[in-house]
């Protein structure tokens, strides 16, 4: 009788053991089919919302390096956006309220009288109004993440959000930020809720020439609310 319960009591806890490996293997990477999955959904999301509000950051640019601080406001997919943008040129910041629609940037700066058109590339921006593009935007890169794995759950509030990681090649986030390395890979961090909202995302890779590494976050918000966006009434060239 000892004998047999003592075979009992180690084959249960051999499966015991074998189960619970099995699970911590599964949670750690993921199934990359499921999150891709999620992460379409999340994209669906987006391209569907009538107005995005997005907020997208960096927390310092590299000394001698001009390029995009931050850019936030909301827009829509015709696309079209009007905000606030903050650019670093000269070794100085320089803030602006912006319209972008048509095809075309206009900026007021707090020494400019009127909105006057400007090329965003000149100081190494995206057309915030294209990050809006249901093709070519910030959505795309939802569908194109490569070697998706899942890591760490986090807490946004009272949400426990799912992170997925994966790469981007450069050439899909020159969309972005025009200056990124064409021929490099950048590192992306999603963190999606139950429902496969897209709570955050960010951005790590050489953005600039000789800058080294840049870390943009992205942050994401939809409404169902028809948003119109024109150009402004006195605007020169």
């Amino acid at each position: 009788m000892r004998t047999r319960h003592l075979i009992l009591t180690v084959a249960a806890s051999a499966l015991m053991l074998a189960g619970c490996t099995g699970s911590s293997d599964g949670d750690k990477g993921g199934d990359p089919a499921k999150l891709q999955a999620r992460l379409t959904d999340a994209k669906a999301g987006l391209d569907d919302a009538e107005t995005i509000t997005i907020s997208l950051a960096t927390e310092k640019l590299p000394s001698g390096v001009t390029g995009l601080l931050s850019a936030k406001g909301k827009g829509n997919h015709s696309p079209a956006f009007e905000g606030k943008v903050k650019v670093v040129t000269g070794g100085s910041s320089l803030d602006a309220d912006v319209v972008a629609v048509d095809g075309k940037v206009y900026a007021k700066t707090s020494f400019a009288p009127v909105f006057l058109t400007i090329d965003p590339a000149s100081l190494k921006a995206p057309d915030p109004a294209s990050l809006l593009d249901t093709e070519t935007g910030i959505s795309q890169i939802l569908a194109k993440t490569e070697k998706l794995d899942e890591g760490e759950k986090s807490r946004d509030g009272e949400d426990v959000l799912t992170t997925i990681r994966g790469t981007l090649p450069g050439s899909l986030v020159k969309d972005i930020i025009p200056s990124a390395a064409e021929g490099k890979t950048f590192a992306v961090t999603y963190r999606l809720d139950d429902d496969d909202v897209l709570r955050d995302a960010t951005l790590k890779g050489p953005f600039y020439p000789n800058g080294g590494d840049v870390t943009y976050t992205v942050k994401l918000t939809t409404s169902d609310t028809p948003v119109t966006i024109e150009p402004p009434s006195r605007a020169g060239r």
